[in-house]
């Protein structure tokens, strides 16, 4: 930021010495030369006049031309041509001076009808003096430019540091460092925020306080609960009839499962979300949740099928993928259609640097709309009555364990989690269905 700041306050600067600098130095080369020729105006109506004493009264001179005089007003080098009335001559010259002037400067003076003055002078003197004037104007340019890259120095300073203090400070309080910094810095907006800072800190350790004792309680009495229900369950795994023993075993595994998805729930809420990442089977993994799953299905009338390669494996929390992948089911079964399809493959390529492990849960149903699209993962957003919790869940719970969740495909619908693959085994995706 401080060289953007430093960059852009040099270039007006700059900008505003070449906007200056080039007039004044047009003028100053200008003015030198007006000084020159005004001085040989003067020179000349000096020599006028003392022609014009050693006119008789019929307005001519007569004799010979007095040019002592005459001589000591021409500048050194200079070259004078007189022409002037006798009683011979009307157009009677005399040059003084050398034959010629090299690159000559001219003024020239009528005196009435029959008189005239015309004087010459080196330029050589005169282009010295131009160059002296444009060369001090281009030193107060340069003098202003350096007074302003100081000023640019010094106010990128001022301005870019307390930004970068803010913006760290920002960044420690996203990464959980709650602690005050008293530090000012004599700018009032930046101090504002600085102030503003230590206010959302009190408001965030307090809501992180509320909402880590409200978890805590919410857990402890989900999984009261759960162990109620458990212990009923376990009573009916001894019943006679081997249906109902069935039912209770897979029952209770559902509750074990639950009350797991719970313990790393809060988990989750405590750690920095990566902690239990592992190296898990993807497709294996998933077997569980799509068998969880597939009697529903078969009781809607739909088929719930897993395909892929059970080699995959990838660095993520085993019951986050669970749960974030059976939300993605559960959204299909109430807001899809027809069959479900959870695939799971790896990919690379330009997209993916690094090995990804790609699983696909799509279906035929309708799919989702343009309107909902750019906000299904908002949090309390619906546009099917539920409550917009479930996918904003399932994405907060993929990214947890460095992965991502994208709806890859509107109609029909199909969303992708990308997770970090731990084999080296790519394969390219085929081409989707459009």
């Amino acid at each position: 930021m401080r060289r953007r700041l430093l960059q852009a306050i040099l270039a007006v600067v700059i900008l505003t010495g070449l906007l200056l600098g080039i007039p004044l130095t047009y003028t100053a080369w200008l003015w030198v030369e007006d000084f020159t020729r005004g001085d040989m105006r003067l020179r000349l109506d000096r020599l006028a006049a003392e022609i014009i004493e050693q006119e008789g009264g019929d307005g001519r001179v007569d004799g010979q031309l007095d040019t002592t005089s005459l001589r000591l007003a021409v500048p050194t080098g200079g070259r004078l041509e007189v022409v002037y009335p006798t009683p011979e001559n009307p157009a009677t010259r005399v040059d003084i001076g050398p034959a010629s002037v090299d690159r000559p400067i001219e003024e020239s003076l009528s005196m009435g009808t029959s008189g005239s003055l015309r004087l010459e002078i080196p330029s050589a003197q005169m282009r010295t003096s131009q160059a002296q004037a444009v060369g001090a104007v281009a030193l107060v340019v340069l003098a202003s430019i350096a007074a302003g890259t100081v000023v640019a120095v010094l106010t990128a300073r001022r301005l870019a540091d307390p930004l970068q203090q803010v913006a760290g400070r920002a960044a420690r309080l996203a990464e959980g460092d709650f602690r005050k910094d008293a530090t000012r810095h004599g700018i009032p907006e930046l101090d504002r925020v600085s102030d503003v800072l230590d206010s959302a800190t009190v408001e965030i350790v307090g809501r992180l306080q509320r909402e880590h004792a409200l978890v805590a309680d919410v857990s402890h009495q989900l999984r009261s609960r759960l162990t109620a229900v458990r212990l009923r369950l376990d009573e009916l795994s001894e019943h006679p009839d081997p249906e109902v023993v069935t039912e209770a075993n897979e029952a209770m595994a559902q509750v074990d499962r639950l009350t797991d998805a719970i313990d790393d729930l809060v988990r989750s809420s405590r750690d920095d979300g990566s902690a239990g990442a592992a190296e898990v089977a993807v497709l294996p993994e998933l077997q569980v949740v799509v068998e969880d799953w597939r009697r529903t299905f078969d009781d809607a009338g739909r088929t719930l099928t897993l395909t892929g390669d059970p080699a995959l494996t990838a660095s993520v929390t085993d019951t986050r993928l669970r749960e974030a992948v059976s939300v993605l089911i559960h959204n299909a079964l109430d807001h899809g259609g027809g069959d479900c399809v959870v695939t799971v493959r790896a990919v690379g390529g330009r997209e993916h640097r690094e090995p990804t492990v790609r699983v696909d849960v799509a279906d035929a149903g309708a799919g989702v709309s343009d309107e909902l699209a750019p906000h299904i993962f908002d949090r309390g957003f619906s546009g099917a009555g539920s409550t917009g919790v479930g996918l904003a869940l399932a994405r907060a719970l993929v990214e947890a364990d460095g992965g991502r969740l994208e709806l890859q495909r509107r109609r029909p619908a199909m969303f992708t989690v990308f997770l970090p693959a731990t084999t080296l085994r790519v394969t390219s995706p085929p081409a989707e269905p459009r």
